[in-house]
Formats: structure tokens, sequence, C-alpha cells
């Protein structure tokens, strides 16, 4: 047997090399990039080229050099000897280029390059690496690329795009090709991670992760082979911000000659912002903010659209986790300069372009980990909320049926009829609504309706027996919310529904109770808590065969300021259950009426106390805010006095009067000292007690459900 298989002496050596080897193994690994390598053979095998200059840009670790390195493959394929130059070794002026080439071509110092190209026949020029020597743009341009014969073919590979002078050019504009280098595409990048041998149930999350970037995908290929076997649990539980070495590498990549630290944190902002605008620049860094935005705009992992500059998502994704990771202070200032931009354009704008600020906040939460599963984040702004349009209702009552039975179709229809511009349809490309908000005005419903509908019914006793509303006061329920195919799961509807409403919470100054309406109210818990919402069973209700569960916020306990302070928190990765011990000033409260008695017989008992009077949650109500004196427990006094001295208009209630007296205002030593002094037995003054602190606990109460009659 070890005859059979040992080596013939006779038999020649080999004659390939390791060379050939890599060559080999690279092409084993290279996947996609069809369309490139279509164009570029294209023009090699054409008689002329339809173009002599290939240029070729995108970010570090695009697979740039792989593609240059695949462009000589085929080059060589057509029967070309290709010229391929690393310019990261070259000084970026003529005669030091002129020497690299003639070096790469095997000339003597004093030979002619172009002479020694055409002698070739079909020139074919392959520059890598070309940021490294930019300098040389405007020569390759105006002078060595126009004395190549005319079958020559220059491919230039680097960060940048091509400069104005070429666009200015009318002969350039015909004879320069322009190739934007992207990401793998799906596909491309699934045939990478096979022919690594990565295992197809790991794909998608690595697909996740790195967007399909080359590099990014070879990174996290080298961290899932140190897994040692983890398989695939150590895909599905990567994280970018776990592999800072990886992002570190990354980032270089997208950083590589940035100016100055100002450029950075100018790039830092647009990793942070859904968009960028030279206004957000120089919002947060001052005047050179246009000079700024002009530079980024130029970076080859940046798009501008109609709303402003976008990085890549992975660029984005890595810069952001970077930031956050290396210096977390630095990144909360960020994150705070994008946020005041957005609030300030949430409170000073309008319709659409409020619609996309809100998108613009939302978007701010994807960097709290507890927030993903709660938006559907690649369809963010792709929908919009619109008014109601003919076709509308027989679309919006379709839904309601389909989702939730004809009975609530039927409660729907009859909303649609008294309240319909509560209805706010979701629109897209076409027309046809793909979802819908149906916001009923609780306080604006009248009774009749509020028998009709088991859900308004119920919202409307909720509020009625926790902190009725006062006049004036706004009392909202979300009674329908879907999307035409997701119902209420996240959807690009529910992007709409968050911006809508928080649009209704943060521009209603009177906005007592919101209250939100789910077929699953389990399934939204950790929304709702996260978005500073309670549940309240009391409110749940039926209709027909089904059963839907209430959450609520009055707003009164805390207004959007509050809120809009408390949703900041939690977008740099504030828990939910934190919200309570949120720092600053005390929020304004609405009390039960159980609650709010109680504090007034505290109240009174207290009336000589100021530091308990301060402790008072009636120092905390609008009936105490609204007045304008010194402090909380003075306005509290004075109130108290005046509730007591409203009793005297009426002389029927002069013995309550001596009895609150002689109690609370001028107090005895103690109640039986008082009865002595007005000269009852207990059993009597106590009887008028009982009904003078009835009688202020009503007259506060009213005024603080309904506030102060003028002059009153």
């Amino acid at each position: 047997m070890a005859e059979a298989v040992a080596h013939d002496a006779s038999e020649p050596p080999s004659s390939a090399t390791v060379a050939d080897r890599l060559r080999g193994a690279r092409r084993r690994r290279f996947v996609g990039r069809v369309a490139e390598l279509e164009l570029f053979s294209a023009a090699v095998a054409a008689p002329v080229p339809s173009f002599s200059v290939l240029w070729v840009h995108g970010p570090g670790g695009v697979g740039k050099t792989a593609l240059v390195g695949a462009l000589a493959e085929a080059a060589h394929a057509a029967g070309l000897e290709p010229v391929v130059l690393d310019l990261r070794a070259v000084e970026p002026s003529p005669p030091a280029f002129a020497a690299e080439l003639r070096r790469a071509l095997g000339l003597p110092a004093a030979a002619s390059v172009p002479d020694a190209l055409a002698r070739r026949g079909r020139p074919v020029l392959l520059l890598d690496t070309f940021e490294a020597a930019s300098g040389l743009e405007d020569w390759l341009r105006t002078a060595f690329v126009p004395a190549l014969p005319e079958g020559a073919l220059v491919v230039v590979a680097g960060r940048g795009r091509p400069g104005d002078g070429w666009r200015r050019d009318p002969g350039w504009q015909d004879l320069l090709r322009v190739v934007a280098l992207r990401n793998f595409a799906p596909d491309d990048a699934r045939t990478f991670l096979r022919a690594a041998g990565v295992p197809a149930a790991m794909h998608e999350r690595v697909l996740e992760l790195t967007h399909g970037h080359p590099l990014a995908l070879s990174l996290l290929l080298e961290v899932l082979a140190q897994g040692e076997g983890e398989g695939e649990g150590a895909a599905a539980s990567l994280e970018l911000s776990a592999v800072p070495d990886v992002v570190g590498r990354l980032v270089a990549g997208f950083l590589a000659g940035v100016p100055s630290p100002r450029h950075r944190r100018a790039l830092e902002l647009a990793a942070h912002a859904r968009f960028t605008t030279a206004g957000l620049l120089r919002s947060a860094l001052g005047d050179d903010g246009d000079e700024l935005f002009a530079w980024l705009r130029e970076l080859s992992f940046v798009e501008c659209g109609p709303y402003g500059a976008v990085p890549h998502d992975l660029a984005r994704e890595v810069i952001d986790a970077d930031l956050r990771w290396r210096d977390p202070g630095a990144y909360a200032d960020v994150h705070g300069q994008v946020r005041r931009d957005v609030v300030e354009r949430i409170m000073g704008t309008g319709g659409r372009e409020q619609q996309r600020a809100l998108a613009d906040l939302i978007f701010l939460h994807r960097g709290n980990p507890a927030a993903p599963p709660f938006w559907q984040w690649e369809s963010l702004g792709e929908v919009y909320a619109d008014g109601l349009r003919a076709g509308d209702r027989e679309e919006i009552l379709a839904m309601v049926e389909r989702h939730e039975g004809s009975e609530s179709a039927q409660l729907a229809a009859a909303w649609l009829e008294r309240q319909p511009g509560g209805f706010v349809p979701f629109r897209g490309r076409a027309a046809a609504p793909v979802g819908f908000l149906a916001q009923i005005a609780l306080h604006d419903a009248g009774e009749d309706a509020l028998a009709r509908d088991p859900g308004a019914r119920a919202a409307w006793a909720h509020a009625q027996r926790h902190a009725p509303p006062r006049a004036g006061d706004e009392v909202l329920l979300g009674r329908f919310m879907m999307d035409r195919d997701a119902y209420q799961a996240p959807s690009r509807s529910f992007n709409v529904v968050t911006m809508r409403t928080t649009q209704e919470w943060v521009r209603r100054p009177r906005l007592a109770w919101y209250y939100l309406v789910f077929a699953d109210p389990d399934a939204v818990a950790p929304l709702m808590a996260y978005i500073d919402f309670g549940r309240v069973p009391e409110a749940d209700f039926r209709v027909g065969e089904r059963s839907f569960g209430v959450y609520a916020r009055d707003w009164r306990r805390g207004g959007a300021a509050a809120w809009l302070a408390l949703m900041g928190e939690r977008e740099l990765g504030a828990e939910a259950a934190a919200a309570d011990e949120a720092p600053g000033a005390a929020p304004e409260i609405a009390l039960s009426q159980a609650e709010f008695a109680a504090a007034v017989r505290r109240a009174l008992r207290d009336l000589h106390h100021p530091d308990a009077l301060a402790a008072n949650p009636l120092t905390r109500t609008r009936l105490v805010r609204e007045r304008d004196a010194e402090s909380a427990p003075d306005a509290l006094l004075t109130l108290v006095e005046e509730a007591v001295g409203a009793l005297r208009a009426d002389p029927r209630d002069a013995r309550l009067v001596r009895a609150l007296e002689r109690t609370y205002l001028r107090p005895a030593p103690t109640q039986e000292a008082a009865a002595e002094l007005l000269g009852l037995p207990f059993s009597t003054y106590r009887g008028h007690l009982t009904r003078g602190v009835d009688r202020v606990v009503e007259w506060l109460w009213q005024r603080e459900l309904y506030g102060f009659e003028p002059g009153s």
C-alpha cells in the first residue's frame, strides 16, 4: 500500500507557486460585485472601452482592495497584463508616482511610462488606496491619463468621490464612470458566510449586526471562531457593544482621515441623529456648522436625502457604539444636543414637520436595550398620519371587523358619525389606509354615546372615581388603533400611533386623563411601563366575546415637560422601574375624592404647623399651585380660611363656623375645652364640627374640579 501512494521521483515537480495558491484562495472567498465585474469586463472586451476611468469609492473595509484584485484577475483572463499599484507607499507627487510605475513595469529610470504602456497594446492600470495620494488627482485628470493610448483603462479605488474637476469637464462626463461600492447584498453575504463554514442558522444574526459590510463580517467570524464551539448561541447573543475590539477596528476605518476633533464630533452627532442638518451642527458646534456639514456630506459612507445627511447603517451603529463605550459622558452630551434640536422642532412645528420630528424622537430610543421590540425601526417614517378621505370609512370599519368582530365595528361606525375628527388614517405610498387611530374625546361625548360603548363608559367612570377632570380639562381615549395586517403588533402603523399620541400629549395643556385600549394588555405591559402608563383593570371591558385591557396616565400628575424629561432618561438606558426616582421638582398631582378629603382633614389638623402643611399632598394640586403665594403652605392656609369664611355667608352655618374656628383657626387646647368655650354639650359640638369639616372639604373639592369663578 505504501508503494501505491509513494511520490514518483520521475514525475516533474509542480510549477505552481504560493502566489497561485493565494490567488485561488482569494477567488474562492470572493463573492458578489457582479455588476462591477460585468462593467469592467465589458470595457476590456471592447476594442475601445466606453469609458477611460472607472472610479470606485467606498468606506474602509467595504471591499475595494478585494475588488481591485478581482478586476486584475478579470484582465488576466482577457489576455491583458494589468498593473496594480497600492498608493499607500507612494509619495503623492507625479515624479514619485512615475518612479513607482516604472518599478512595477520593470523599466529603467529614464524610460517613458506612456510609451511602455502603449507597447503593451491595451494598458490596464489599477490604483488602490487612492485616498493616500489624493494630491495626484488633478494631475491624473489633466496630464497622465490623457497621454495614455485611447484603449487604456484606469481604475481608481479609494474612500472619496471624484473631485469637482471631473464633473465640470464635459469630456470627462462621458469618459468617467463612478461606482459607489456598497455592502454585500443579503444573498452575497450568505454566500460569504457559507464559504467560511458558518452554519445557516447563524446567518441572520450575523447579517443583522454587520449589514453585509465585508470587514465587519470577517471580524465577527473571528469572534465566533474564538468562541470555541459556542455555536448558534454565540451569534444569537452577540451585540456590537460586547465586542469593543471589533467596533474599534471598524471605527478606525470609518474615521480614517478625519481632520480634527470637531469633525469627529460632527460625525458622532450624525451617527446619533436620524437625520443631520446644517442647523443641527450649527446649534451643537457653532458657526462652523455649515462647513462641517459640507465636509460630512462628502464622506463615502454618508448619503444625503430630502431631510438631511444619513450615515450608512453600520457606520452609524459602530460610531455610536464606540462613543457610548469609550466616553459615556461625551455620549450623553451628544444625545442631549441631538435631543434638544428634536424637542424644539416638536414644540415649534405642526403637521407633517412635527410628525417627522416625533419620528426622530422615537429613533433616539434605540439606545435603550429594552426599546427595540416596541417599534419597527426599518419602517420608521414610511407611513404618516392623515385626515379622513372619501372611502376611508369603509376601509376603517373593515379593519375593525376583521380584527375585533362585527360588534366592535358597529361601535366604531357610531363614533365615526359622532366624532369623525378623532379618526386618523395612516397612509404610505398608496391612498388606502394601512392602519388608523381613533381617539375619542370622552369629555365631549355625551351620556348617550358613553352608554352605547362599554369601553368609553368604563374609562369615563374610572376618571370620575379617580381624580375627576375639572371644567376645561380633556379626557381622551385611544379607543381603536390597529395596523391593517399586524393589528396591534409592532408595525409601521404602530410607529405612527406612537408619533400621533405623543403629538396629542405634548400639545394639550389641559389634558387630564389619556386611556389606551389593547386586546392583549399583557403583551404591551413592558411598553406601557416604558412610557409611564399604568394598568387600570377596573376600566377593562368586553365587546361581544372579546375582552380588552386598558392603560392610563393622569397628565396632571406630571405634564408634557416632565414626561419628555423622563423619556430622555429612558433614551439613555434608564429602566422603567426607575421612573419614580427621576430628579427634579415634584409633579402636580390629581387626588381622588377620597384622597382629597383625607388631605383636607389633615391640613385642618396641621394648620399652624408649616412644616407639616408643606408635606400635605394638597400643596401639589392645581388648586394650590394656581394660587399666587410666597409658598405652598401659605396658599393652603389661605384656602382653608377662605373655605371657612364662605360658610359665614349663610347665618344658618354660624354654629359650624364657630366650631371650626375654635378647633382649627383659633384652637382651644382640646376639643373638650372648645366645646366648653362654645357652651355646647360635647356631642353637639362634635356634630357641628363634623358637618363644618364636610362643608370645607366640599367647597375646596368643587374648586379643585372647576376652578374659581371670577371674584370668588
